[in-house]
């Protein structure tokens, strides 16, 4: 998967946790939390889906990782590089 589409994966997932958020705007270098109302239920939620979608494994000592959009992706992109090769 390229950069591009792992944000709208991240998109699409943030809209379905947090659904009356307005996440068409998110600034790619703030944090989530700055920017959205999401508890740790809600992150864990983001990552539990990740998880379901695409059997990605995400430790807990890297969830500051998942931090911004920039960070999330740069995190996620050697994960889901090959992605559609799984498939």
């Amino acid at each position: 998967m390229t950069a591009d589409e792992i944000r709208q994966v991240v998109l699409d997932i943030l809209a379905d946790i947090v659904p009356d958020e307005d996440v068409s705007n998110l600034k790619d270098d703030v944090p989530f939390r700055e920017q959205l109302e999401l508890d740790s239920m809600d992150f864990l939620d983001i990552v539990m889906e990740l998880r379901k979608r695409y059997r990605i494994q995400i430790p807990e000592k890297d969830y500051p990782a998942l931090a911004s959009m920039r960070s999330t992706v740069e995190y996620l992109e050697p994960l889901m590089r090959d992605i559609n090769n799984r498939k």
